[in-house]
């Protein structure tokens, strides 16, 4: 039977090309691109041994592809910290951006050129969006105001905090010594040092603006998404940065058929990969099964009991929708139905698809039998005498005295037809011969008549004591 396809289909495959291409746009051009592109090539493959029925082949791709799973996450924990950052509806809103950060540009920037004219090193991080806690480490806490006797204080070849980058946030200077991911694109030209290779790293994580100091050269760069772009004088770098960083810079307006053609290749090519994808776990739609589902009941009223249900189980035809389901053959079906209405005497109860759990992708088509006949029952409390159950005859020399049991009664519930002519109930069997006086002996109630039940299920004590005097 071919697969038919749903509205919800559509919207199935719509959503899930919006995220891979939200994602494919945020790590395009990073080392995580790269292994998510592998791990999708992988469970291609692993669906088309499926399809082809190689057994084998399929078993070791699904066992590899659990492992792997939990290896990106240890990994690439930190750009999954971002991608889940940036899915976010709330950031823009808890993130306060303080317009201070940008007030002294104009001192930065001569600053750094100065810094620049006498060959000394820099690297310094403008947090913007992203949170960069999880992507800058060993950082010195310092707080403290921009100023260029700081920057030069922090960036001077002998000072124990130059090796490494100094992050601004909140118009303030954060941290110092900061270590940045390096980048490990094989196109950054060999001529960029350690500096450069760490600026573009960090921009390849997050939205932060990386200002570089050439210790070789002498010149300034700045980097922002992926893009390293050589600063020729103060007055460039104040404005790339006020571009950049200010607030009120208005966005440009995009329109929507804009933003829908850009990028259409890449779109194109998510788009038939989800298809493709969604093709593939739709392969088993259609396939119908037939399973047997034990019935159970829930909420019986606390006077009543079950005495007899018929039929005990019922026949299910499951159809299966994808083959991401697991197969019906190898889910632990029942049918739990409520008994909240059931009367003394017979009731009989409708199943209904509600009354199953069952797992995505799998759907009932018919039930039979479709009714269960329950009978029910009072359900009566009584107590009830405890007799020892003696095999053989007592010794000659303690055969008057008597066998007794502690305790001498017990509780019992059950049917009322089961319990209304039950007046005791015995111990397990005992070797009459074996009794002493003195002694005491632990024995269990025997098993009781189906359905009835002991309130209180603890040893019963059995002694000799003197036979009463006959007056």
């Amino acid at each position: 039977m071919a697969p038919t396809i749903r509205i919800q289909d559509i919207a199935d495959i719509l959503i899930m090309t919006f995220l891979l291409y939200q994602l494919y746009t945020w790590f395009r051009g990073t080392r995580a691109i790269q292994v998510l592109l592998g791990l999708g090539v992988v469970t291609l493959i692993y669906f088309a041994t499926r399809f082809l029925d190689l057994y084998m082949t399929s078993w070791v791709l699904q066992e590899l592809g659990t492992v792997l799973i939990v290896l990106m996450v240890v990994v690439f924990q930190v750009e999954i910290r971002q991608a889940l950052y940036r899915f976010s509806l709330l950031r823009h809103i808890l993130d306060s951006r303080r317009d201070s950060q940008h007030s002294r540009f104009q001192e930065v920037a001569e600053t750094l050129f100065a810094m620049a004219s006498r060959h000394t090193g820099a690297l310094l991080v403008f947090q913007r969006n992203d949170p960069l806690d999880d992507l800058v480490s060993n950082g010195v806490s310092l707080d403290c105001e921009i100023s260029p006797q700081i920057l030069e204080s922090i960036f001077y070849n002998g000072s124990p905090l130059h090796d490494g980058a100094a992050l601004i946030r909140g118009g303030r200077i954060a941290l110092a010594s900061c270590h940045l991911p390096l980048s490990v694109d094989p196109e950054i030209p060999q001529n960029l040092g350690t500096r450069h290779r760490a600026a573009l790293g960090l921009s390849e994580c997050c939205d932060a603006v990386i200002v570089v100091i050439s210790e070789e050269r002498g010149e300034v760069s700045l980097v922002s998404s992926k893009q390293l772009q050589v600063m020729n004088s103060t007055s460039e770098l104040i404005s790339a940065l006020d571009g950049l960083l200010r607030n009120d810079v208005p966005a440009p307006s995009v329109s929507f058929r804009e933003r829908f053609f850009a990028n259409l290749l890449p779109k194109a090519a998510v788009l038939l990969g989800v298809c493709i994808f969604w093709a593939l776990v739709t392969t088993r739609q259609g396939q119908i099964t037939t399973v047997t589902a034990p019935v159970i009941f829930h909420g019986v009223p606390d006077g009543l009991i079950l005495l007899k249900t018929a039929p005990e189980e019922v026949n299910v035809q499951l159809k299966s929708l994808s083959s991401l389901s697991p197969p019906p053959s190898k889910i632990d079906l029942t049918a739990e139905l409520d008994a909240s209405d059931v009367k003394d005497g017979q009731t009989n109860i409708r199943i209904h698809n509600s009354d199953f759990n069952l797992p995505a992708g799998l759907s009932i088509t018919t039930i039979s039998p479709t009714t269960v006949r329950i009978t029910a029952e009072k359900k009566l409390r009584k107590r009830v005498l405890v007799k020892a159950s003696l095999k053989g005859k007592l010794a000659p020399a303690v055969s008057s005295m008597q066998v007794v049991c502690e305790p001498a009664t017990v509780d019992i519930e059950g049917p009322y037809s089961h319990i209304s002519d039950l007046e005791s109930v015995l111990t397990e069997d005992i070797d009459a011969s074996l009794l002493k006086k003195g002694s005491e002996y632990k024995k269990n109630i025997r098993q009781l008549p189906k359905r009835v039940t002991l309130l209180r299920d603890l040893p019963i004590t059995i002694k000799l004591v003197p036979s009463p005097r006959r007056r």
